[in-house]
């Protein structure tokens, strides 16, 4: 009794080409991932009297309040258009980081990277 062999060797190097973009698409999003955090995003509210800049790893760097919106008598106005501010920040970091790994990943969703 004779035993075949597979005609379509071509097994090995089409898993060795796989594993070579996965690895590829894995460098790519590295460097995107510290590309990202190295950024800096900025925000404003209430028309520019409130500015927020974060960076890429969602820290904040810094906070500029014009002094006309400082009313000591409503702090709540001033709490809210900063925490809008840091909102809309931070919304602005997950957006960007969302559009830019979808042209790495082309949309497929890869748990526990982003």
């Amino acid at each position: 009794m004779k035993s075949r062999l597979p005609k379509n060797m071509g097994g090995a190097q089409n898993m060795n080409s796989m594993i070579k973009q996965a690895q590829k698409m894995q460098d790519e999003i590295t460097e995107l991932q510290t590309d990202i955090e190295a950024r800096e995003f900025s925000a404003t509210a209430g028309g520019g009297a409130v500015e927020v800049v974060v960076t890429g790893a969602k820290n904040i760097k810094s906070l500029n309040i014009k002094p006309e919106v400082v009313d000591p008598e409503d702090i709540d106005m001033l709490q809210d258009l900063i925490i809008s501010a840091i909102n809309e920040a931070m919304t602005t970091v997950e957006k960007t980081t969302e559009e830019e790994m979808n042209k790495i990943t082309g949309g497929v969703s890869l748990p526990g990277l982003f």
